[in-house]
C-alpha cells in the first residue's frame, strides 16, 4: 500500500481493490467481505469509493474484521435486488498506527 506517515505516527494509504460484490437484497444492508493483502488487523477503512453510481444503492460502512481482509456494507434501498457492477476497481483508504 502507498502510505504516507504523519508527524503523529498515523499512517494513511489508498488501496485500489478490483471488486465483484454479490447480490444486495432489496430494502436491506448487507456486509460482504474481500481480501485486501497487507491490511493488518490493527488498521481502520476510513472510505470505500465505488467509480460509478448504481440507483438505490450505497455504501455504508467498511472495516478491517481480519488481517488481509476488508468488510464493506451495501445498503440497498430499492423494492428489488441489485448486483454491484463487477469487476470494478474500488478505491479504499485506510489508516494503521492508530
Amino acid at each position: 500500500m502507498p502510505a504516507t506517515r504523519f508527524p503523529n505516527g498515523i499512517m494513511a494509504g489508498v488501496r485500489n481493490l478490483t471488486l465483484s460484490p454479490a447480490l444486495v437484497a432489496a430494502n436491506t444492508t448487507a456486509e460482504q467481505t474481500f481480501p485486501a493483502p497487507g491490511v493488518l488487523a490493527t488498521d481502520i477503512v476510513a472510505v470505500v469509493n465505488k467509480p460509478t453510481a448504481q440507483p438505490g444503492l450505497g455504501i455504508v460502512g467498511g472495516r478491517v474484521p481480519s488481517a488481509g481482509n476488508i468488510a464493506i456494507t451495501f445498503s440497498n434501498n430499492t423494492a428489488s435486488g441489485i448486483t454491484p457492477t463487477a469487476s470494478q476497481v474500488y478505491k479504499v483508504v485506510v489508516f494503521g498506527g492508530v
